[in-house]
């Protein structure tokens, strides 16, 4: 009997090879051709799957940001059975971090999706900016929820703080990349801003 190919799992394979190769090569040098070597597959299954590279790199994009997704509830589930507000923003901030190989992969791929959603009306005609969004709903809606239990400063504006900390947290991770601060370094700046907002620091079990 053949075997029963799980076409959502040939995906995320596929997938997979496309972030590796933009990894390390950059996304604006990668072509259908490469992904397939790099998954071990033919030109012919990935074009079967995707049809254009402007397809593959839409894919690509929901991939890297589910996987960003199961980075953070990783790292708050590592801060405890009920990590508070601050334990959560600072997990949800420092996921994003290239502080190890995949993280600096997300970083870079992301970072080159967005330079690419600039000049190409393929990829700019997409809601490329519905993930950022729903990252900042979340950081606002934990920062509200802090200040209404007193975790924080009173005059704290949950949703400025939130845009303030995701493009701190951004620029922070490209400095890294580029080598210009550690990744120890960067999480130091992070904590210092969380130290203003949280200025009594997480209470205990909070």
């Amino acid at each position: 009997m053949p075997k029963r190919v799980d076409h959502e799992e040939r995906r995320a394979e596929i997938a997979e090879a496309l972030l590796r190769v933009a990894g390390r090569r950059g996304l604006h040098a990668v072509g259908m051709r490469d992904v397939a070597a790099e998954a071990g597959v033919s030109l012919r299954l990935v074009q079967y799957y995707f049809e254009t590279k402007e397809k593959l790199l839409l894919h690509g994009l929901r991939h890297l940001a589910a996987r960003f997704g199961e980075r953070v509830a990783a790292r708050v589930r590592e801060a405890g059975d009920d990590p508070g507000p601050r334990a959560t923003v600072e997990a949800l901030l420092a996921a994003s971090l290239p502080t190890d190989e995949e993280s600096r992969t997300f970083h870079l791929v992301y970072t080159s999706y967005a330079v690419l959603a600039v000049t190409d009306p393929t990829l700019a005609a997409q809601p490329f900016v519905r993930d950022p969004d729903a990252a900042e709903a979340a950081l606002t809606g934990l920062l509200h929820r802090a200040r209404e239990a007193g975790l924080t400063r009173p005059d704290v504006d949950a949703r400025l703080e939130a845009v303030s900390l995701l493009a701190l947290s951004a620029g922070l991770g490209t400095s890294v990349l580029v080598g210009q601060r550690t990744p120890e370094a960067a999480a130091e700046v992070l904590r210092h801003h969380l130290d203003r907002i949280f200025p009594a620091g997480p209470p205990a079990g909070a």
